[in-house]
């Protein structure tokens, strides 16, 4: 291009003036909110740790589709490597080594994802308590909120009071109270779900369903159709006991094996925040591994490696602690009313396809 030639749609770049007036307020209102991150972790007797993004193994979710590299080793090889989607692994090895109540905010990767509530690269606020359980950690969590976002949050058309109390709802209760369905009675083995019996029940009340879908795509079908967008509209709700096999790094509850300590906190119909009373048991979560690995060659994704350091930790042994990943620019977009992520970033990764 030559020197003095201006880019195309050059009026259209987050840099632009013009646009980038438009989020200062947004921008101010976001380096306010991380001095009271840090302030509400130092009260509460947390250290602030860093983990490095590159890492062997990004994760090992389903739906996640990681970023790839290749790291050149002074032998002049190379070995595949990924930023991670979450430093959770990382953060648990500290765990393990002795560390107690912890927090980052950490800049994670997943590919792929890129809305009005996605971007490619984003902020993780994610911290860990040894000695806390679940709904301990859900309490501390409503409180940091109440100290970081303020009494109100905004999100599209709602304004949710944060400073009442929340709501705690099973998720066999929203499921219920939403359409009707007795979600726990499609899987009499916790493990092993009844995909048709959930298949019908979504038939029942109209949700749309394929051949090919397993019981976790019924499922978040009907939750994205029907539940979604109700939860944590007026206060918010801190959906808990998600079925056993939906329980991903979290323990089994010890009350009902059906369901785990695993829940989501949503604001104004939005997802802020994902946590568990944590998984200890090394072998338990080889198995679930296992069975994330086969997830997603069937959903056509790619298999990550495992991180075996991660498992050798859980085996050297992490103390019961319960942790929780909140989204934190959707954190600043509920405390500004921003209707998009952009808005409330620094600096936006460009759109490839504008």
């Amino acid at each position: 291009m030559p020197q003095n030639e201006t880019p195309q749609n050059s009026d259209a770049a987050w840099w632009h003036s013009e646009r980038f007036e438009d989020r200062a307020d947004f921008l101010v209102r976001r380096a306010d909110m991380v001095k009271s991150v840090r302030e509400f972790f130092d009260r509460n007797g947390y250290v602030e740790v860093e983990t490095p993004s590159l890492q062997i193994s990004p994760g090992m979710e389903p739906h996640l589709s990681p970023f790839q590299i290749s790291s050149l080793d002074p032998q002049g090889g190379r070995r595949q490597m990924y930023l991670h989607a979450s430093p959770e692994f990382a953060m648990k090895k500290l765990l393990a080594a002795g560390m107690q109540r912890i927090f980052q905010l950490a800049r994670v990767f997943r590919d792929g994802e890129r809305s009005a509530k996605h971007h490619p690269e984003f902020t993780m606020l994610e911290w860990y308590r040894v000695g806390a359980d679940w709904r301990a950690l859900a309490d501390e969590t409503a409180e940091f909120v109440r100290a970081v976002c303020g009494p109100v949050a905004r999100f599209g058309d709602h304004d949710c009071n944060v400073g009442a109390p929340w709501e705690f709802l099973s998720v066999a209760e929203a499921v219920e109270r939403s359409t009707g369905i007795d979600l726990l009675s499609t899987a009499p083995d916790p493990m092993n779900p009844d995909t048709d019996a959930l298949r019908f029940a979504a038939d029942g009340i109209g949700v749309r369903t394929d051949d090919g879908d397993t019981w976790e795509d019924i499922f978040f079908r009907i939750f994205m159709e029907r539940i979604e967008p109700g939860l944590g509209v007026e206060v918010p709700t801190v959906l808990h006991s998600y079925p056993a096999s939906m329980a991903a790094l979290a323990r089994l509850s010890p009350d009902d094996q059906r369901v785990s300590d695993r829940f989501e906190i949503f604001i104004c119909g939005l997802e802020l925040a994902n946590g568990y009373g944590e998984l200890t048991d090394a072998d338990e979560q080889r198995a679930r591994f296992a069975v994330m690995t086969e997830q997603r060659i069937a959903a056509g994704r790619e298999p990550v490696p495992v991180d075996e350091d991660f498992l050798a930790a859980l085996e050297a042994g992490i103390p019961d602690c319960a942790g929780i990943a909140l989204g934190f620019d959707r954190l600043v977009m509920l405390a500004t009313g921003a209707k998009d992520i952009d808005n409330v970033l620094w600096a936006p990764v460009p759109d490839p396809l504008g």
